[in-house]
């Protein structure tokens, strides 16, 4: 007991740059108080003592603002940082070394009994506000990008990002190490910069095809135009952000 308590506290200053010393630790930060919390309503929902259990889960989101359902299942050194509106569903199954911030939700899809909600692997980073639903599976050392919802299985060592939540190209090991979610990769912004540069081999191919048969047209100013628009924010700004980040 005293090794996952220790372990509880360690991983906060492995997390967490914010955190100064053990005292604030101990008394400041309601994901601790809230694991914690979890672990006792856990104990007890084991043994059949289920309105007991819920008891304390409610008294734990009451003085937390986190809710864990004491039937969820939770590994080694989990951390809930910030943790205001996180909220975990019964069925729910974290690995060892996860990690989710402010406003997650890990919920249901379902009304019938049984497995109805998402199982995280091992070293997991689910980003702030975002939801993921059902009873899928997001597979070790991957990440959920902030705000993001997802519905269907995320494989192991991948980033997943956008509403429905996409696979995105994934991190290296010291991208991970280093939380940079201010370089997530955005899918559907790839599938437009394809797009735009399958449409500019085109309009090449047209021009030489008019330049051969002697044909001469104007070119629409008004959809050139938003054409560069479309090129400055999906190419110039996500190349800035992409520099230097192993994407």
């Amino acid at each position: 007991m005293f090794t996952t308590i220790k372990n509880d506290i360690a991983v906060i200053f492995e997390k967490d740059p914010a955190a100064k010393n053990i005292f604030e630790v101990l008394l400041c930060y309601p994901g601790l108080h809230a694991l914690w919390f979890y672990r006792i309503s856990h104990w007890f929902y084991n043994k059949g003592f289920f309105t007991v259990a819920r008891i304390i889960s409610e008294f734990a989101r009451f003085i937390t603002g986190i809710e864990i359902h004491p039937g969820a299942t939770i590994g080694k050194r989990f951390f809930v940082d910030h943790g205001m509106g996180v909220v975990v569903g019964e069925t729910t199954d974290i690995g060892d070394d996860v990690l989710i911030y402010q406003g997650v939700v890990l919920g249901g899809t379902s009304l019938k009994k049984g497995k109805r909600h998402p199982t995280l692997g091992n070293n997991v980073v689910v980003g702030a506000g975002a939801t993921v639903l059902g009873p899928i599976r997001i597979g070790d050392n991957s990440r959920v990008g902030a705000g993001s919802v997802v519905i269907s299985d995320v494989p192991a060592n991948a980033t997943a990002v956008g509403i429905p939540a996409r696979v995105g190209v994934g991190f290296s090991a010291k991208d991970i190490e280093k939380l940079e979610h201010g370089k997530l990769p955005d899918p559907i912004a790839d599938a437009i910069r394809f797009m735009v540069r399958e449409q500019e081999k085109l309009e090449t191919r047209i021009k030489k095809i008019e330049t051969l048969e002697g044909i001469t047209s104007e070119i629409d100013k008004y959809l050139e135009k938003k054409k560069r628009e479309i090129e400055e924010e999906f190419f110039n700004r996500d190349e800035n952000f992409a520099g230097g980040s192993g994407i």
